[in-house]
């Protein structure tokens, strides 16, 4: 088991113990594509829309921070964690999906890829959240890490 750093000798769930790791500048970015019908897409075309809850875009924006801050919060063996930075960006691509980047910035002994997955995963389901009155046939296709560094290994994604 000692490939799973949360899991102890005896295969049980362990918090990791950081107290003898180096304390370094850490970021992760995170991403979550959303895919929706074009009747909603066509509403993004000049940027950000306004539903009856609000502006889509700036409360996804608002959600996934407040998420990202609230990681060690809700998953059970994350260490709770005061983040430097935490940065939300949306935007439509050519394939008229809204894309959903969340970089997370900390200076600590342990990494923020759960605090950005969480921001990314958070935002988009606001989204789906303030836009599902028009539609259900909204899908959120996918949340994966894109870059982290500082830790043991850097890692980053081409797509």
């Amino acid at each position: 088991m000692s490939d799973f750093t949360h899991l102890d000798d005896n295969g049980q769930a362990a918090m990791v113990d950081v107290g003898a790791k180096a304390v370094t500048k850490r970021t992760a970015v995170a991403r979550s594509v959303v895919s929706m019908p074009a009747e909603i897409m066509q509403h993004f075309a000049n940027g950000d829309i306004h539903s009856k809850k609000g502006a889509v875009f700036q409360t996804a924006v608002i959600a996934g921070i407040m998420a990202a801050k609230k990681t060690g919060e809700l998953i059970p063996l994350c260490h709770p964690l005061g983040l430097d930075n935490c940065k939300i960006d949306i935007h439509v691509n050519s394939q008229q999906e809204v894309i959903i980047d969340c970089t997370a910035v900390i200076t600590a002994k342990t990494g923020v890829e759960m605090e950005a997955l969480m921001g990314a995963s958070i935002a988009a389901l606001t989204v789906y959240d303030m836009c599902k009155a028009m539609s259900h046939d909204i899908v959120i296709k996918q949340t994966k890490l894109m870059k982290k560094t500082g830790g043991k290994r850097d890692f980053e994604r081409t797509e």
